[in-house]
């Protein structure tokens, strides 16, 4: 299939690779003449997955409209506070595209919309059977790797998602279907939020005890605020929820737990965010979280602490201690 895949950090080129290895066509998109440039002339993309060939069937371009023509698949892979305005530029792109596809884990903090939604104000012809989410423990690096990776995709049309899984398995790649946009695209989003007070645990050296029960109650709020907004609890236990937290939280390559491990360090967060080449989106989806957390009545303690901690300079030690001394309560 004409694949444009928006995006060329380490998963969207990750993807671009698996993608044009199974012998799809494909277009990727980055935004920056001079990175898009170098990454045709060189066939690799130095800034964000070095040592990987391009595949001559990957054609890199920086503009839009070239990136999009004769498309049958868009697949969106760039972060998520950037969706809604490459949705308004594709608005203005001749699109003949049936499906598009979201690899992006995040909530839009302005608006507190999953990229669904965004889709669905942006570009309805696209929205509903027409969209469909990948999303589970999917580290970029591993994905590139080809060590044995399982995700899920997930779409309103289970014909649609089964067509997807067709398009993206292989055999180092895994692909499940499921009908819960909702509840996927929640679980990728809010996970982050944990793997940042994951990265403080770890910055702290607060060892296993502390990292297992993290990781469980970080899943009990995930599942609490995602079934209020609409998801189905077994979700959170399957592979975009408990299976990408475990990971996100345990995992050296993730870059929201080294965003909190340099924060419980003593690093600022301006200065953690400047150093890095790629975004961590659990910092604008834990100010998202907690305000829907907030509409909905959901008790969500530890994405209020790691908000404290990131926003309110909270130090680290001190917003654990109070999570710990928290009333007692039976276990939910």
């Amino acid at each position: 299939m004409r694949i444009a895949c928006l995006g060329a950090g380490n998963w969207g080129t990750t993807l671009a690779i698996l993608l044009a290895e199974k012998g799809h066509s494909i277009r990727l998109w980055e935004y920056r003449r001079d990175l898009a440039e170098e990454m045709a002339k060189r066939r690799e993309n130095r800034l964000y997955l070095p040592s990987f060939r391009l595949p001559e069937s990957i054609a890199v371009t920086h503009d839009l409209n070239t990136a999009v023509e004769s498309a049958e698949i868009l697949l969106l892979a760039v972060p998520c506070q950037t969706v809604r305005s490459i949705c308004r530029q594709l608005g203005e792109c001749k699109l003949q595209v049936r499906y598009l596809v979201s690899g992006v884990k995040g909530i839009e903090k302005e608006s507190l919309r999953r990229v669904s939604e965004i889709i669905g104000e942006e570009l309805p012809v696209l929205s509903g059977s027409s969209y469909a989410t990948l999303s589970g423990p999917s580290l970029a690096l591993e994905v590139a790797w080809r060590r044995p990776t399982s995700v899920v995709i997930a779409s309103t049309s289970l014909d649609m998602a089964r067509e997807m899984q067709e398009v993206f398995s292989a055999p180092f790649f895994r692909v499940y279907a499921s009908e819960d946009v909702v509840g996927v695209e929640l679980a990728g989003a809010l996970k982050n939020i944990v793997a940042l007070a994951a990265g403080i645990c770890d910055g702290l050296g607060l060892g296993m005890n502390t990292k297992g029960a993290l990781i469980t109650r970080g899943l009990a709020e995930i599942a609490r605020l995602g079934e209020a907004l609409g998801g189905k609890r077994i979700t959170f236990a399957g592979l975009s929820g408990m299976g990408d937290l475990i990971t996100t939280c345990t995992s050296p390559l993730s870059r929201n737990r080294r965003v909190g491990e340099a924060l419980a360090r003593g690093k600022q967060l301006e200065d953690i965010l400047r150093e890095m080449v790629m975004v961590a989106e659990g910092v604008p989806t834990a100010q998202a979280g907690q305000e829907l957390a907030r509409r909905h009545g959901i008790p969500m303690p530890i994405t209020d602490a790691v908000c404290k901690v990131l926003f309110e300079g909270k130090p680290p030690s001190q917003a654990v201690e109070e999570l710990m001394m928290r009333k007692l309560k039976v276990e939910d």
